[in-house]
């Protein structure tokens, strides 16, 4: 592959919200020094002093003209994989993103930085994308967003002919593949960008794709020999917990009155459950929104927008919204039903603690949302592989909030990697020690039961007989009056916790697929036998949701810290967390800066954010230290 021309700006930093002039030079330094200029870039644009794993090898691959395909979980800094070879590379880089809100927050990011960056969208008036058009042409637009829609139209592929394209990133990449959990049929057609420009390298990013996925991204995208980046998926600053559904309301809202502060996203499954909880928030005193596709356009936009700027800090919401969301400071994602695989979970989740500081998941399980799961994949998927895969998927959505093990690791082994210790001490399940007893009798019954069924049915079903469900189903088959029937002294989420657990230690055996059935194997005929004991976990009492661990900085200050930042963003019209992310206002509530030098020290803040913003924050925190008598010695610079 031929390498890019590589080139650097002669004049200087560019500045937030202005155009160098039309025939600004720029003089070509080579791929070694490319591979030097990276730092400078990093820290002078970004306010950064050294790369998350996995960012550098990505962004050396780039800037070395290969193609790349980066997973990256959500929070791993993806965006800077692009972004920063953009301003190495000079020309332009044009960015595939799907949806309009998050082009703008990625611009106005971008432009906080100093760094030109524009977006052709929808949104725009007809005279506005002229004006983009004419200054792409003239080489003043450093990174180009757009949606796929337009990406593959015939008179954008021209205007990107006449221009300096020098990178195309293919952002939100497992859209592409029929095999991911959120297909979107306008990806496929972005393998033209490929034929159109061969000799320009591409990177696909994405946060969740299976081997599967990742092969079908490389595939459609025409990618020619791409290096492969497969970060970790562990999101160490997230928190999982997964707690009875029954009586949910009051455990959420005591959670959320110890949360009135931080930002967080409910997930309900359907468009009514959103308006109907966001309706009950509010009347709790709760600053919520509801948000799902049923909304007119402009209502839901508004609602994101309140969201993302901090003008209501709960968003009640369907999938509908996911991806648009780059907002960092989400301090804890809710689900009040069953997701509907793994995939989407773990995206959905994704959207906490995107700047790194800790955060809760929190899943609100009840095994009866599994039965609005079937009836979906029953109606979506025509196709039989599809609708085994979706099944199966299901199933694995099951398995995790009935784990007895820690839920970091099972999440990290469903994408393929191994978490090497038992306990991550970031999970209920590794939060309190589980207590294990002699389950020998307990298995037994279970193994008694599947037998006297005929190995014929699922764990439901025989979780319904052993807990006595009075179904009309089980009397019909007359397996009210099996022995096994009404066993006694578990619920039936307990035996079903007990089944599940048996099948994960190889007891018994769980034929997966749409109608999974339990089976007998020779380890359970030695159980029966009396020749092996079975351990298992002592069932739990409902959980409790475990307030957030205070962090060592100044409370007080932080707090002004985001009203000032609040002020300022709304002056600007931009989202919050473009000023400055809460880990940057956390830092100066610790240190107490004191001068610019000491800004630029702080996590996050750029040459532009501390000519843009500095003065208005260093005066904050000037009369914060007076007020409370904080002195020289306990300040940095």
């Amino acid at each position: 592959m031929q390498f890019p021309r590589i080139y650097t700006c002669r004049y200087g930093r560019e500045t937030t919200n202005t155009i160098p002039a039309p025939g600004q030079q720029y003089y070509h330094i080579g791929l070694r020094d490319a591979m030097g200029a990276k730092h400078t870039a990093l820290e002078k644009y970004f306010g950064y002093t050294s790369f998350l794993p996995d960012q550098e090898e990505t962004i050396d691959a780039v800037l070395a003209g290969k193609d790349v395909l980066a997973v990256m979980a959500t929070g791993s800094g993806k965006s800077l994989c692009y972004q920063l070879p953009a301003l190495v590379f000079g020309g332009l880089t044009v960015v595939v993103s799907p949806l309009i809100a998050l082009m703008k927050d990625q611009v106005d990011g971008l432009r906080a930085n100093g760094i030109r960056a524009a977006t052709l969208n929808s949104s725009l008036g007809y005279g506005e994308q002229k004006i983009i058009e004419r200054v792409i042409r003239e080489g003043r637009i450093r990174v180009l967003y757009v949606s796929p829609e337009r990406a593959v139209q015939p008179f954008f592929l021209s205007l990107l002919a006449q221009s300096d394209v020098r990178l195309i990133a293919i952002d939100e990449a497992h859209c592409i593949s029929m095999w991911g959990h959120n297909f979107r049929p306008e990806y496929r057609r972005l393998r033209v960008l490929k034929e159109r420009f061969p000799a320009v390298p591409v990177i696909a990013l994405t946060a969740t794709a299976i081997p599967a996925v990742r092969n079908d991204i490389v595939v459609q995208l025409a990618l020619s020999n791409p290096a492969r980046f497969v970060g970790s998926f562990n999101r160490k600053n997230l928190t999982y917990r997964v707690v009875p559904k029954a009586r949910y309301f009051p455990r959420l809202v005591a959670y959320l009155n110890e949360h009135r502060e931080d930002a967080g996203i409910i997930y309900c499954f359907s468009q009514k459950a959103t308006e109907d909880l966001a309706e009950k928030l509010r009347g709790k005193g709760f600053s919520a929104l509801p948000y799902h596709a049923g909304l007119p356009d402009a209502v839901r936009a508004e609602n994101q927008e309140a969201f993302s700027h901090g003008d209501a800090s709960i968003i009640c919401a369907t999938v509908a919204f996911g991806m648009g969301i780059d907002k960092p400071d989400v301090r804890f994602v809710i689900h009040t039903d069953l997701p509907k695989d793994i995939e989407s979970y773990y995206q959905e989740t994704g959207r906490a603690g995107r700047d790194g500081e800790a955060s809760d998941c929190i899943l609100f399980y009840s095994r009866g949302d599994y039965n609005t799961i079937k009836y979906i994949i029953e109606k979506e998927c025509v196709d039989a592989a599809r609708k085994d895969a979706a099944y199966r998927k299901a199933g694995a959505m099951l398995d995790y909030c009935e784990t007895t093990g820690c839920r970091r690791k099972f999440l990290l082994a469903y994408f393929g990697e191994t978490y090497p210790d038992e306990r991550c001490g970031g999970c209920d399940r590794c939060e309190t020690p589980v207590k294990v007893f002699d389950g020998t009798p307990v298995a037994s019954t279970i193994i008694a039961c599947i037998h006297e069924v005929g190995e014929r049915f699922g764990a439901a079903y025989i979780a319904d007989v052993l807990s006595g469900s009075k179904s009309a189903r089980i009397r019909e088959n007359g397996h009210d009056a099996l022995h096994a029937y009404g066993s006694g002294g578990y619920t039936r989420d307990q035996w079903l916790l007990f089944i599940q657990e048996l099948v994960m230690k190889g007891f018994i055996t769980s034929t997966g697929g749409r109608y999974p059935v339990l089976m007998l194997n020779d380890r359970s005929r030695a159980v029966v036998a009396g020749d092996l004991p079975v351990p298992l976990t002592e069932p739990r009492p409902e959980g409790v949701i475990a307030p957030e661990v205070e962090d060592d900085y100044d409370e007080t200050l932080f707090l002004r810290l985001r009203q000032l930042r609040k002020v300022v963003a709304d002056l600007e019209h931009v989202p919050p967390f473009v000023v400055f992310h809460d880990r940057s206002l956390k830092e100066m509530a610790k240190c107490y800066p004191g001068t610019g030098v000491a800004l630029l020290q702080v996590y996050g803040v750029s040459e532009g954010k501390l000519q843009r913003y500095g003065r208005r924050f260093l005066d904050a925190i000037d009369k914060h230290c007076a007020a409370q008598g904080i002195g020289p010695e306990r300040r940095s610079g």
